[in-house]
């Protein structure tokens, strides 16, 4: 017999379905070429996912015509929302100009001249083709740099999925090898509780072969397991006296909580920073930067780079010309006005609210985050907002969703015209207005009233 949260689970399904029958029949047809039917695994959910056919400043719309106040922002890249003229006029011009010369191109300087007078840490720039790559880059050259072997990073923060990066982000945090990786690699890659200082501080101190500690500035997940200031400037004091280099993993941050990103904001500067996504302006793109003498390990002058063996780097579309003129612009147009500031306003107004929905519903949810980035959290152990303390709660409880409600949280928004990351939450724009704020809230609402049988179950 079918309970009432049944009936409210297949009434959401059921809705979905019948909204998006285009997006569930080219899930089919992918499901016949790509393994899961899907190209990024955040795209997974059931009974199928989003097929978008275009979008514009703060919406997108699906191949079945429906409109959504977009919250995953190209994955973080779109700071600037979905098609901004300037962007796109400046990548058109390009395109036109040419997609590759296999040449020097004076965007390569012009690109890296505005990334150095914006990051505090930058003084030189590598270009990459995602923030993966950029990761990969700044710990190989923590690696030359330093002659030791291991890396140190926390629980939870994403870094890209090479194989450095695997254990301890989101399994295996015992510290084994997850399948495909080599037990070795997991071994010289450390993953901490960031949560227990006393254990970080006392690894760093006592294990000399550590290249690098490299950590998401906001805290994993762009702060949905947040870290404060002080920690980083705990971290920053301990890598120091300990000859560690500090990597900031900015691919979201950067450009994003601030025009220089957290170390502009915090005054915490790193050894080096991996960027991506906002830096290529929504094209693919990425860079590692920081100080010239560590940089220096990519240099052809031996005098340079202190006669070490030179770092072999190629990379076909390493500032790729249509990707380095859209970063150039976006970046501009982030210098020169007040993007970051309009997104974090947005941001703001969307936890209020979303807040003052769930008091209303009676739902112990929390709704939480810094700069243009929310959380929600539905553990239901913090009792209140007020009482809401995630050191106390931990990563894993932060982290931890009752079974199967953010799929249909997300669900019930998209039903409603809005769409949130599976996290869930999301990442304001410079784009989103009062307007769209208001009617997120209301959708919000909407999906909450859907979802009301099966909270009480």
């Amino acid at each position: 017999m079918k309970t009432s949260a049944d009936e409210a689970r297949a009434r959401i399904e059921s809705a979905y379905a019948e909204r998006t029958p285009k997006s569930a029949e080219l899930s089919d047809a992918a499901g016949r070429y790509l393994p899961s039917g899907v190209v990024h695994d955040s795209r997974y959910t059931r009974p199928h996912g989003l097929y978008a056919s275009h979008a514009d400043g703060a919406r997108k719309w699906d191949i079945d015509g429906n409109e959504y106040i977009d919250y995953f922002g190209g994955h973080g890249a779109l700071l600037l929302g979905h098609n901004h003229p300037r962007v796109v006029a400046a990548a058109s011009a390009q395109l036109a100009r040419g997609t590759h010369f296999a040449a020097g191109n004076e965007l390569d300087i012009l690109w890296a001249q505005k990334i150095c007078e914006m990051v505090p840490s930058a003084e030189r720039v590598r270009f990459h083709s995602s923030g993966t790559e950029a990761t990969q880059m700044a710990v190989r050259l923590s690696r030359a740099f330093t002659g030791k072997n291991k890396l140190m990073r926390f629980h939870g923060h994403y870094h890209g999925w090479l194989d450095d990066m695997t254990s301890g982000f989101n399994s295996h945090f015992d510290g084994s090898a997850p399948i495909g990786v080599p037990p070795g690699v997991a071994a010289n890659s450390i993953a901490l509780d960031p949560y227990d200082e006393a254990q970080v501080e006392q690894v760093l101190g006592e294990d000399r072969d550590i290249a690098a500690v490299i950590v998401e500035p906001l805290g994993a997940g762009t702060g949905k397991v947040p870290i404060g200031t002080g920690f980083l400037r705990r971290l920053r004091d301990w890598t120091a006296a300990n000859d560690v280099m500090l990597i900031f993993d900015e691919v979201i941050t950067g450009f994003r909580v601030a025009a220089g990103g957290v170390q502009q904001l915090t005054g915490i500067t790193p050894d080096l920073t991996a960027l991506a996504k906002i830096v290529a302006g929504g094209l693919p793109g990425g860079a590692v930067t920081g100080r010239a003498d560590i940089l220096a390990g990519l240099d052809y002058d031996p005098g340079k780079r202190g006669r070490r063996e030179k770092i072999f780097h190629p990379g076909t579309f390493n500032a790729c010309p249509v990707s380095a003129a859209s970063g150039l612009e976006t970046l501009t147009i982030i210098q020169q006005g007040d993007a970051c500031e309009r997104a974090t306003r947005a941001a703001q107004r969307l936890r209020r609210g979303l807040g003052d929905a769930l008091r209303r519903f009676g739902v112990d949810w929390v709704v939480y985050g810094e700069s243009s980035a929310f959380h929600i959290y539905m553990g239901g152990e913090a009792g209140s907002a007020e009482d809401f303390d995630p050191h106390r709660i931990g990563r894993e409880g932060l982290q931890r969703q009752p079974a199967d409600i953010g799929r249909l949280l997300r669900l019930a928004l998209n039903v409603n015209g809005v769409d949130f990351s599976g996290w869930p939450g999301g990442l304001t724009s410079a784009a989103h207005r009062d307007a769209d704020i208001d009617a997120t809230v209301e959708a919000f609402a909407a999906s909450l009233q859907l979802l009301q049988p099966i909270l009480d179950a």
